[in-house]
């Protein structure tokens, strides 16, 4: 009578590189989402020489609820006029000496743009897409009075001189011509964004 014979073996061999092939699959094909950040370069720690009083009409108090709510100096707005309100603080001018500015001259106002703050305060339950749209409407309201001014004085855009003076692309010498112009822009709408402690909702 002939013997049974065994179990046939399975050839295990392959497996390893099977393993490996499907990990380089998975590694290759697997999109990992990022969050979009905000670019900020913070000033140096520097303990100022003396106390900085600051009036109350040179803030521009943005707030968010955990609804995603915007109040504008405690006036219920839509996102969609955030930027012109904060566009016409910046560029009052109230106490006269602002030569460029063509706001309304509202002495309840913003007196100077180098002196017009915008602070901005978020409940913690806010979310961060609302948080990160309603930056960038307050930084797009800096850059369009920037862009207004630029094409007045050299005839183009703040945003293109920008980014082209810290494209590491750009020839020295042009980044030496942009400079100057790039700083005199900075200089006449200075951004002041200050982002106040995030509140806890009730």
């Amino acid at each position: 009578m002939a013997r049974r014979a065994g179990a046939p073996e399975v050839n295990a061999g392959s497996m390893a590189d099977i393993a490996f092939l499907l990990l380089i699959f998975f590694l290759v094909t697997t999109t990992i989402e990022t969050d979009a950040g905000l670019d900020r370069m913070l000033p140096p720690i520097e303990p100022p020489d003396t106390d900085v009083v600051i009036k109350q009409k040179n803030i521009f108090q943005v707030n968010i609820n955990k609804n995603g709510q915007l109040l504008a100096d405690e006036e219920l707005i839509d996102l969609k006029q955030l930027r012109a309100k904060a566009m016409a603080f910046l560029d009052n001018g109230g106490d006269g000496t602002c030569t460029y500015c063509k706001g309304r001259k509202n002495a309840d106002s913003s007196d100077n743009p180098s002196k017009a703050i915008i602070s901005l305060k978020n409940d913690r339950e806010t979310k961060y897409g609302t948080y990160i749209t309603v930056q960038n409407e307050l930084v797009g309201a800096y850059n369009d009075l920037r862009n207004r001014e630029s094409q007045r004085l050299f005839g183009r855009n703040f945003t293109d001189m920008e980014g082209e003076y810290l494209n590491p692309e750009t020839a020295q010498s042009i980044k030496d011509d942009l400079k100057d112009k790039v700083k005199r822009i900075q200089d006449l709408f200075p951004q002041k964004l200050s982002e106040a402690e995030t509140s806890m909702s009730n």
